[in-house]
């Protein structure tokens, strides 16, 4: 087994940043941190399409339209 490469070790370290940021940044909002991670996977290509509307303060009231929509049958 050989040791990770420096870029390896700091491309880890960058994902690590971004994931302690975004914990963080729901602490701040008084959102759960867990479920915001959860519901970004969730609806993955809502976030893809419209990022802005997906962010720790905001993502409730994206989920809570997105939920109550009707159902286009």
């Amino acid at each position: 087994m050989s040791l990770p490469s420096v870029t390896e070790i700091l491309n880890g370290a960058q994902v690590g940043d971004l994931f302690m940021s975004l914990i963080h940044t729901c602490q701040l909002c008084n959102a759960n941190s867990f479920d915001y991670l959860i519901e970004l996977q969730r609806h993955a290509q809502e976030l893809a399409a419209r990022p802005t509307e997906w962010m720790p303060w905001n993502y409730r009231e994206t989920l809570a339209r997105t939920v109550n929509l009707p159902d286009p049958a």
